[in-house]
């Protein structure tokens, strides 16, 4: 019975790791480019009971009482890197990603010592700062394959591969990374993907739509009953684990009271 009381508190444990999860999803409905996560759960391992302070018993005495099970725990947070829809907004430093799931803008983030890091999203509603140079909503330098993209005013264009034009004339190209798995990319916040020591990448394979940016790939409407699922089994675990509880009161308080 008290196995019942583990099973049942671990299964809610669980039950709000996945709830802070659709959270997280609803959270950022209307997010560019957001990229939905989802839990997945995975078998716990099984726990050897032993009596604890008694292991002098002629008939076991190795003081082992049998295996537990405390239920399901939460494995991994998977992530969806299928893309959203694209909405067409005519600005020119809006940027997007077509016809693949695997492509990134890559950006420059800085450290606290001053050198910068490569990091990637698919965010591209970008914008020019003091200087001129293209840069995210937070202020990272977006990359070009020379370098940081400096551009004289925002009447310019890019072409399919990711040329920027300005004044006819060829600038710089946009570095899009493209990964062979996105199962070995991790989030790391802002709206900023990090790859891994297992990431390889591959040659860009979609085209870049200037113009258009990319919309969330959540939907709302799933995401909702997903939450009213979770409650619905947070609700059972509860009512279960307060049965067990009388059932040990009970048990405590009158089976084994002395008449």
């Amino acid at each position: 019975m008290i196995r019942g009381l583990y099973t049942s508190g671990w299964s809610m444990l669980a039950n709000t790791k996945q709830m802070d999860v659709i959270s997280n999803n609803l959270a950022n409905v209307n997010t560019n480019a957001y990229k939905k996560d989802t839990v997945v759960y995975e078998s716990f391992p099984e726990m050897l009971v032993k009596r604890i302070n008694d292991s002098n018993s002629t008939d076991n005495p190795s003081g082992r009482v049998g295996g537990m099970h405390l239920g399901n725990d939460v494995g991994e947070v998977f992530t969806y890197y299928t893309r959203g829809q694209l909405t067409k907004t005519d600005r020119s430093l809006d940027v997007a990603i077509a016809d693949s799931d695997s492509a990134f803008f890559t950006v420059a983030v800085p450290l606290d010592n001053g050198n910068f890091v490569q990091r990637y999203t698919r965010d591209g509603a970008f914008a020019l700062n003091a200087n001129g140079q293209l840069v995210t909503k937070e202020g990272y330098f977006v990359m070009g394959e020379g370098g940081i993209i400096t551009l004289g005013s925002e009447d310019f264009s890019v072409l399919e591969d990711g040329t920027i034009l300005e004044n006819g004339q060829a600038i710089n190209r946009l570095l899009i990374s493209e990964f062979e798995n996105t199962d070995t990319l991790r989030k790391i916040g802002e709206n900023l993907i990090e790859v891994t020591g297992a990431t390889q990448n591959q040659p860009f394979s979609g085209m870049v739509k200037q113009g258009y940016i990319e919309q969330s790939n959540v939907n709302a409407i799933n995401e909702m009953v997903n939450m009213i699922t979770v409650m619905r089994a947070y609700e059972a675990n509860q009512k279960v684990l307060q049965a067990q509880d009388e059932a040990v009161g009970k048990a405590v308080n009158e089976v084994g009271r002395v008449r």
